[in-house]
């Protein structure tokens, strides 16, 4: 059905993911491609300071590896990729630039901070160019 395929991956609702993961596989067609594609949003620079030198380089590392151990075992290619900033705008420009056809993305209950703030579901269905599947 979908060529490229788009999987947003909060590692903190890493069973969420999986489950995101496998919709995508049964959605691809035969020689489709997924990216896995995890944001982490920038520190802020006044708690940055407090922080060891590193531990924002090694959070990069270990989500990557997380993503990659998600992947392995595929039958179809899947890559992954680990971008900072703000996680809407991120998942957006990953399907931008690999040209998905299809973004799919894990939402949960909304809680009255996304009435004020919104979700980053929400942002990616009202700016999407493309299809997004959401999960809840």
């Amino acid at each position: 059905m979908f060529r490229k395929i788009i999987v947003a991956v909060d590692l903190i609702h890493l069973e969420r993911g999986r489950r995101i993961l496998e919709r995508a596989k049964a959605l691809a067609d035969s020689g489709g491609e997924i990216v896995l594609v995890n944001v982490v949003e920038d520190v802020p620079g006044y708690l940055a300071i407090d922080l060891p030198g590193d531990v924002i380089e090694k959070n990069l590392k270990n989500a990557l590896a997380d993503l990659e151990a998600m992947a392995a075992g595929a039958e179809l290619k899947i890559t992954s990729e680990v971008r900072t900033g703000p996680p809407a705008r991120n998942i957006l420009a990953a399907a931008s630039e690999h040209e998905a056809d299809l973004i799919i993305v894990a939402s949960h209950r909304p809680d009255i901070s996304n009435y004020f703030l919104g979700s980053t579901a929400d942002r990616v269905v009202r700016h999407a160019h493309v299809s997004v599947l959401v999960d809840r």
